[in-house]
């Protein structure tokens, strides 16, 4: 009898359940018809809870795929990805019209569970939510980071690291009489983790002045490939919450939560070695890398953190390849303008 009144008692709350579900899907389709002469228009085939994700799931690229959408729907459609609503724009006019006239109703990002366990809880200049901090943080990104007077301080830093890249491989070929295999990949995947590194804390990892079989340099550059590995990963959390079970039964959460500790504990590391040099006056105007650019706006207080300040430079550390990225390809442009 206990069981059947059990059985009983599931069956009535699975009952209200669905009953809730079904209610808040005529809802929303009713809503989306009243509305619908004002919205772009949307691919056929939206499922309840996944929307159009299912369509993304081809073996054909997601460019590929927008391109043929953007071709039967035009230059502008709306997909529901879960719980978000995205627009996707295949027309420069249009990107413009978002971006300078309309620049207001487009300027925060979706929060990402990724950048919620690995960039300090969207601390991270590219994935801040817009407001106050996001504000000054490009403030001081565009000034003090991608300034062209900073981009002329720190361009010996890409120089030396190319020439150090090039005197290597010259030096390996002479050694082996003119004639040796080189794998290119991890070659060039040191040189760019050289220049990020000394851009953001000032220091090397691989070449002549630095073993590349240092632990802490491989753990920097797996950590730095692990991040950004599962921040373009799609998880089940960011377009249908209640599946988000689903992300810890693949043991994505468990890697992203080991990824944000061996990050922290390298740009922690940093952070602590540059306070130091600044209590011994060790400090030359023109080597200031990232995390000094950063403590000096901390101490002149030209920025309010919300947040601790070594969370905040922690995270803008997280985001400079990006930036470094940048970097370099605003010095090969400039370089490019001034040959011709």
């Amino acid at each position: 009898m206990g069981f059947y009144l059990q059985l009983e008692d599931t069956m009535a709350l699975l009952a209200l359940v669905f009953a809730i579900i079904f209610l808040c899907v005529i809802v929303k389709t009713a809503k989306g018809s009243k509305n619908k002469g004002r919205r772009p228009p949307e691919p056929a085939g939206a499922w309840p809870f996944i929307g159009h994700l299912h369509l993304l799931g081809s073996n054909q690229l997601l460019h590929q795929t927008f391109g043929a959408m953007a071709d039967k729907y035009g230059p502008t459609l709306l997909l529901h990805l879960g719980i978000h609503q995205v627009l996707v724009i295949s027309s420069w006019e249009v990107a413009k019209e978002c971006f300078t006239v309309n620049d207001r109703i487009f300027p925060t990002r979706p929060r990402y569970f990724a950048v919620k366990l690995m960039g300090y809880d969207h601390a991270m200049f590219g994935f801040a939510p817009y407001g106050p901090y996001w504000r000054e943080i490009r403030k001081l990104v565009a000034v003090e980071i991608l300034s062209n007077r900073r981009l002329e301080l720190l361009k010996h830093v890409r120089d030396t690291e190319i020439n150090c890249f090039i005197e290597g491989l010259y030096k390996k070929s002479v050694k082996n009489g003119g004639l040796v295999a080189v794998e290119l990949k991890e070659r060039f995947g040191d040189l760019a983790m050289n220049i990020i590194v000394r851009l953001m804390a000032g220091k090397r990892y691989f070449g002549t002045d630095a073993s590349g079989d240092d632990p802490e340099s491989r753990l920097c550059q797996k950590a730095l490939g692990d991040f950004f590995y599962f921040v373009g990963l799609f998880l089940a959390s960011d377009a249908v919450p209640c599946l988000g079970w689903l992300d810890y039964v693949k043991g994505y959460v468990g890697e992203m939560k080991r990824t944000a500790r061996e990050l922290d504990s390298i740009f922690e590391s940093w952070v602590q070695e540059h306070h130091q040099k600044r209590l011994n006056r060790n400090i030359n105007e023109e080597e200031h890398d990232l995390i000094d650019v950063m403590l000096s706006i901390m101490d002149e207080g030209r920025i309010s953190a919300q947040d601790d300040a070594h969370t905040v430079i922690k995270a803008t550390c997280l985001i400079s390849p990006h930036i470094s990225k940048v970097n370099l390809q605003r010095s090969h442009w400039r370089r490019s303008w001034l040959i011709n």
